[in-house]
């Protein structure tokens, strides 16, 4: 046999074609279908672009990108030790304003009604067989923060870390699909067009003192919460002291830009077949959606008893952007609202329970902590 035929032989018998499986080619047309929302439908592209690449690239056979040396299993380094969630929760507070929060304290309430998800579909994936530490990492997908998730799923169940992974960024970036059927549902056009009055001015002071007091506050009372909470205000405190604008800045883009690629395609090459394709996956991907459901429905169905005993000021439809996906609840909550009537806007407003869902979810999943680890 000649030298070139050799070499064809050996190139032929390496290729990963002959080792592609059915559940390879199953993951890799989710990896087309992810990336079909991020570029033709704009469905969170900076979240699904790298999550679908990296699971694109741990579906092709013989690479060992994600073996032990590989370059994935590098980069999963941060999220398995739990940096990349803390770091992204810090960029997440130096994009923050929590103003509207600050304006209007009653809309706590509603990001607290939004973690309903998480407690009820806890007892769900109990009920379905779940030990009660993959219950919690489960049910913590019903506040759509995909770093607290990762976070608690770490500390907690590892070993299901990629199936919870991917369904808690999933349902962030289609929020926009799975929101609004549950807001027409449990509101009418007339609330949906209620208008509510302009928020008013926050100080400097609050906007300064709030992160600190926020941190002394819950990190006393919830020591577990402090990486995830505290490392937030840290952020937020970078944003509004107006002596760090350099790190504020960093903080926002640089740094935040980074981690999310990192974590993203991480969170992708969790997605290999032998591991993603399983019963208990498709468990907690419906779980997922169901707490999901539910922490939307908890937020209107608080803020329908806010309109009732405001006397019809409070638009209860404001409670459904309580998940922490900031600011993309906000923005499904306004979108909704001028469908009915285009000169409504209610995007400040939805705000303010939106990022206080981010501190809610937070929250429980400190709770959750404390009591299970």
């Amino acid at each position: 046999m000649s030298t070139l035929a050799q070499s064809l032989l050996k190139i032929a018998s390496g290729s990963g074609i002959g080792a592609l499986s059915w559940g390879n080619i199953v993951m890799l047309c989710v990896a087309f279908f992810f990336l079909y929302l991020a570029i033709a439908r704009g469905f969170e592209p900076l979240l699904l672009v790298p999550i679908a690449f990296g699971c694109l690239l741990v579906n092709l056979p013989l690479s060992g990108i994600m073996d032990p040396g590989g370059f994935l299993n590098y980069i999963f380094f941060g999220t398995e030790k739990e940096i990349y969630p803390v770091i992204i929760f810090m960029g997440i507070g130096a994009l923050t304003d929590f103003a509207p929060l600050l304006a209007n304290p009653i809309t706590f309430l509603l990001g607290a009604a939004a973690q309903l998800g998480v407690f009820t579909a806890l007892m769900a994936a109990v009920a379905m067989g779940f030990n009660l530490r993959e219950a919690a990492s489960i049910a913590i997908i019903g506040g759509a923060d995909g770093p607290t998730s990762i976070y608690l799923t770490m500390k907690l169940a590892p070993q299901i870390l990629g199936a919870v992974a991917v369904a808690a960024y999933s349902y962030m970036s289609l929020v926009p699909l799975i929101q609004p059927p549950v807001i027409k549902l449990l509101s009418t056009k007339e609330d949906r067009r209620i208008r509510m009055d302009q928020l008013r001015k926050v100080s400097k002071r609050e906007k300064i003192l709030f992160p600190i007091i926020c941190t002394v506050v819950t990190g006393l009372l919830l020591p577990m919460s402090v990486p995830l909470i505290g490392i937030l205000m840290f952020g937020n405190l970078l944003r509004e002291c107006g002596v760090t604008e350099r790190l504020s800045q960093a903080a926002q883009n640089e740094i935040l830009n980074m981690t999310t690629i990192f974590l993203g395609i991480s969170v992708g090459a969790t997605m290999g077949a032998e591991q993603f394709l399983t019963v208990g996956t498709i468990k907690i991907v419906a779980l997922g959606l169901f707490a999901f459901i539910c922490s939307t429905a908890g937020g209107v169905i608080l803020g329908q008893l806010m309109k009732v005993l405001s006397k019809g000021k409070i638009n209860p439809i404001i409670g459904a952007a309580g998940v922490s996906a900031v600011p993309m609840a906000a923005r499904v909550v306004q979108v909704v609202a001028q469908k009915d009537d285009p000169t409504n806007f209610l995007l400040m407003h939805a705000m303010g329970p939106n990022v206080a869902g981010v501190i809610g979810t937070a929250v429980a999943a400190s709770v959750m902590l404390t009591l299970l680890q």
